[in-house]
């Protein structure tokens, strides 16, 4: 898969691939608000099966994005693996700090 994202991100350019990944996260953005706002409205008791598909094909396509700028800077997974782990746990921190329950549903 490497060698085909590569391939992709060349083809194009790194450039062009950084301003399209914009399109794609706007698209995901569009996804989730649609859902939550059929299940606000009360059209649905939860998420419906459909518009957890699009949301799904949306992260696919953002991940797409993602995994040609991670190989083209040859950023390897544990590198990335590790930020994410910092990140969740200092979230974490601040969450336990915070002492407050945030119910937004």
């Amino acid at each position: 898969m490497k060698k085909d994202l590569l391939k992709i991100v060349n083809h194009y350019g790194i450039l062009p691939q950084l301003k399209y990944i914009h399109s794609e996260y706007f698209e995901l953005d569009e996804a989730i608000i649609t859902a939550e706002s059929l299940r606000f409205e009360g059209k649905h008791s939860g998420i419906p099966e459909y518009a957890k598909e699009h949301i799904a094909e949306e992260i696919a396509d953002c991940y797409v994005m993602l995994e040609q700028i991670r190989h083209f800077y040859d950023i390897g997974d544990r590198e990335v693996l590790n930020v994410m782990k910092y990140k969740i746990e200092r979230q974490l921190e601040r969450i336990d700090l915070d002492g407050k329950k945030w119910d937004y549903y």
